[in-house]
């Protein structure tokens, strides 16, 4: 198996950091143990053999998709199939070139490089990379002045593996650089179940099969948000002295976590309710919602859009947000047709 160096806290925030360490045993080691996403899975591992019967570093790889769809656990998956070394770090914490150095120095023949949030490198840190990635060696400058000279400095050949949220952000010569680029979409309910169902192994619970299902239907279609409630789950049934968790237990307790049938927890139906009831159902723009509800645009766009967005309660146009029909219909309010709705 392959061996496993952190850099930083991929976020650099420590509730982050506590989510990754409580995801930690819970993840996939191996592609055959990874649920669901098949056709990404069929790809990677005729990559990944044809990279080691070669003897060669696998392709640089780019992952996207919403939060706690499996990116992080992908890259680990990669490294431990490769027999290789995970070095892991996040854009933000790469503030100087010679932090890139450092990193890239030290790897080893084959290592698999994760940066997370790659959208956010820096310029300087971006074209260091380049090199790196293609000729697998860096640039250093030596000197001060007139009598400064560059001086190429070869490093073993790695994989750099990309990670973000926001694809669009990354620019066009990095994301030309990639061999393998892999989308991660949503989990269906079928699949979430069976990321259930092996997570309560895991974790020693037993769930019944309506629990399972609907818990997945409440998961946002994420494996992280259905690993978060299922331990809260876990701490019900366990206070209340249940055998198993049953579909009975797990209503009630999504009813005091305030978590509906559509999977939309307290804070998606405040958004909802603002573009709604604040500005007419919309279009209103991201940084004002954000305002609005307490959030930053950020968080917005990373974690409580996607979700929205694919589940039929929120439009993006070149406008702003927009409530659609479904979202009036699932908060019971009337809805009210103005200049200002597509509907």
């Amino acid at each position: 198996m392959g061996h496993e160096h952190k850099h930083s806290v991929l976020s650099g925030e420590p509730e982050a950091d506590e989510e990754q360490e409580k995801e930690s045993p819970l993840r996939p080691r191996l592609l055959s143990e990874f649920q669901g996403q098949a056709a990404i899975k069929d790809n990677l591992s005729v990559f990944i053999r044809a990279a080691r019967n070669r003897g060669e570093a696998l392709d640089h790889i780019f992952i996207s998709g919403p939060p706690g769809l499996g990116k992080t656990t992908l890259a680990g998956i990669v490294a431990n199939e490769m027999n290789a070394e995970l070095v892991m770090t996040s854009a933000p914490a790469l503030d100087k070139a010679k932090d890139l150095a450092g990193l890239l120095t030290t790897l080893k023949d084959h290592s698999i490089f994760f940066i997370d949030e790659i959208h956010r490198l820096k310029p300087a840190i971006e074209e260091m990379l380049y090199i790196a990635m293609e000729d697998f060696e860096l640039d250093f400058v030596i000197g001060q002045g007139a009598g400064a000279r560059t001086v190429r400095i070869p490093i073993p050949p790695f994989t750099l593996a990309g990670a973000t949220t926001k694809p669009g952000r990354v620019s066009s010569p990095l994301y030309t650089r990639f061999g393998i680029t892999l989308r991660i979409d949503f989990y269906p309910v079928e699949e979430l179940c069976e990321i259930i169902q092996r997570s309560a192994g895991i974790l020693n619970i037993r769930i019944d099969d309506p629990a399972s299902r609907l818990l997945a239907m409440c998961a946002r279609g994420t494996p992280r948000v259905a690993n978060r409630l299922l331990r809260r789950l876990r701490d019900f049934c366990q206070v209340d002295g249940r055998p198993q968790i049953d579909e009975e237990l797990t209503r009630k307790a999504f009813q005091r976590l305030q978590i509906d049938e559509a999977g939309l927890e307290h804070q998606d139906r405040e958004i909802l309710r603002a573009i709604i009831e604040k500005y007419h159902g919309g279009p209103v723009g991201v940084e004002t919602l954000a305002i609005a509800v307490g959030e930053s645009a950020d968080s917005l766009e990373d974690f409580y859009e996607p979700y929205l967005v694919q589940a039929g309660f929120l439009q993006r146009t070149a406008r702003g947000r927009l409530a659609t029909p479904r979202a009036y219909s699932h908060l019971g309010i009337p809805l009210v047709h103005s200049e200002n709705t597509l509907f």
